[in-house]
């Protein structure tokens, strides 16, 4: 561990840690941050980072059966052909370990760790206008200063643990899925209790029930699925990337979704039902969110999503034996896909374990956790363990989490109490110099992140290039563009059917009192970074620099 040891100076005096620029975060996108200033720029850079190592949401997201949903040659670096060249992933799907294994082998390859300050949790950050600079204190008393802060601090890294009560008075043990103790946890001979059925429940589950004596399913929303169909890479299909890359690189660039692969031109009622039904079995044959793909209409038209809708409704009543137990996990009321499309791996089987049951929480909620386990409106279940997979307070959370004053005093959790305020999920009015990479307002969660984590960062390079070049001291957005990207932002997402999604995480819902807003930018990864680029080379139009 890293400790960050600092002069004691007030906003105003020498400061001993003083930077060109300080980054929140060493994961995807704080790696690469420090990359591009310090490297290209040749910027003075540090990076505080809570955890002992590198890898963000993947350094604590390290329950049973984490595993990357983007195909592992897609979910990397693009800017390096060394990376590129000398990596190898080793299945289609990688898992949590081999994530962290990159991730490290990316710090060391390009000698990054020497500018991170591991095990430093930033508390608070204040902007002083008389200086110019942001001034930033550490859990641990420290304070350092820097002309820009970028918090890279990730979409999902704020554990959102569901306020229950009697929680405290549980004689077991508990865990959240994203806050996973590093030795693990073994389940051999417990009763565990899983609360959350989203993409990682749905990845957990099939793992844990392999050896707990028995797993309760506590599932509020039943949730869509299709099969990962994960295997191991061959030797032709590594040597395939390594060769073609600028070409997958190229799709991945202008794809709505960042993903290596296209969308279909067909739409839904262009062939037969017979045809249909084919192609959606060939789709969930290949699995994975190519399945998604299978037709170009499926987030826009309710009639053609319907169709897929109905397709795996009918596979889980097909997997699933018991009638009662696949009509509790096909009853789901949201159109597929409208909230983030989880893919597994037996999930859907493994109810079909004796040791596995379900309850539906719709039809008996969850009223405490008594000292001995959990009790529902109707039911007790005596439990040894409980796991929440529930989740994140995703996107605002990690930046709330952190007291962010900017000018005139102003807090972040002020001028986002009545939802996120940016401008191209890069910036926030009020808040000079202050960057957020795939923030609120951009496409983030809704895109294969590395991509989208890739071209915000040179995006925030090129910005302060410019800005030093044009001897310009700040940047921030005008609060009119702000707003009228607020209404592009929500233009996009009411353009589709996400917005019926209701209690997605896409709108803080899984959040009691978060406020209900879209959060990310529906109108796809490709036509974001052309808005992007076009901003820039008008003069960062919608942007206030003063010199």
């Amino acid at each position: 561990m890293t400790s960050v040891k600092t002069s004691s100076a007030t906003p105003g005096q020498a400061d001993a840690r003083a930077f060109d620029a300080l980054i929140i975060g060493a994961g995807f996108s704080g790696l690469y941050q420090l990359h591009c200033l310090r490297d290209r720029l040749g910027l003075s850079v540090r990076v505080l980072e809570t955890a002992d190592g590198v890898g963000g949401t993947w350094y604590w997201n390290r329950y049973p059966g984490a595993r990357c949903d983007s195909e592992s040659h897609s979910y990397c670096y693009s800017f390096s052909e060394a990376l590129l060249q000398e990596w190898a992933w080793t299945e289609r799907y990688p898992e949590q370990p081999e994530i962290i294994r990159y991730l490290n082998y990316v710090a060391d390859r390009l000698d990054l760790k020497r500018d991170i300050s591991f095990g430093t949790r930033v508390t608070s950050a204040s902007f002083e206008a008389a200086t110019n600079r942001w001034h930033v204190t550490t859990e641990s008393g420290d304070r350092l200063s820097a002309k820009f802060l970028i918090a890279a601090v990730g979409c999902l890294s704020a554990a959102n643990i569901p306020d229950i009560p009697g929680l405290d008075g549980f004689s077991g043990d508990w865990y959240h899925t994203g806050q996973w103790p590093h030795e693990g946890v073994d389940f051999t001979g417990k009763r565990v209790g899983m609360i959350g059925t989203g993409s990682t429940g749905i990845q957990a589950a099939p793992v844990i029930a392999e050896t707990a004596s028995h797993l309760t399913v506590f599932q509020r929303t039943a949730n869509y699925s299709v099969p990962a169909r994960n295997v191991p890479l061959t030797a032709d299909f590594k040597r395939y990337v390594k060769e073609n890359f600028a070409e997958i690189k190229r799709v991945m660039h202008t794809t709505p979704n960042g993903h290596a692969f296209t969308i279909s031109d067909r739409k839904v009622f262009d062939v037969t039902p017979q045809e249909r039904q084919a192609l959606y079995e060939a789709a969930w044959e290949t699995g994975g969110l190519q399945f998604r793909a299978t037709f170009q209409d499926l987030m826009v038209d309710k009639a053609a999503n319907d169709t897929a809708a109905a397709f795996i409704r009918a596979k889980i009543r097909e997997i699933v034996k018991d009638p009662k137990t696949a009509a509790i996990l096909a009853d789901i009321d949201h159109p597929y896909a409208a909230k983030r499309p989880p893919i597994d791996t037996g999930y859907f089987e493994t109810f079909n374990r004796a040791n596995v049951s379900l309850v539906d929480l719709r039809a008996s909620p969850i009223e405490c956790i008594t000292p001995s386990g959990v009790a529902t409106r109707n039911a007790a279940f005596d439990l040894d363990t409980i796991v929440f997979a529930t989740g994140f307070d995703a996107m605002t959370g990690p930046l709330l989490k952190i007291a962010i004053t900017g000018r005139d005093g102003v807090t972040l959790k002020d001028a986002w109490r009545a939802g996120p305020r940016g401008y191209l999920g890069l910036q926030v009015a009020g808040f000079p110099n202050l960057f957020t990479v795939t923030g609120p307002g951009s496409p983030s969660v809704l895109c294969n992140m590395p991509v989208a984590i890739e071209q915000h960062v040179e995006w925030i390079t090129d910005c302060i290039a410019h800005m030093r070049e044009h001897g310009l001291r700040s940047i921030e957005p005008r609060p009119e563009a702000a707003d009228q990207w607020a209404e592009q932002v929500n233009a996009a997402a009411y353009a589709t059917l996400l917005p019926l999604a209701t209690h997605s995480w896409y709108f803080g819902a899984n959040v009691p009192g978060k406020p209900r807003v879209f959060m990310p930018y529906a109108g796809g990864m490709a036509r974001y970074r052309e808005i992007c680029t076009e901003i820039a080379a008008r003069g960062y139009e919608g942007f206030a620099l003063s010199g």
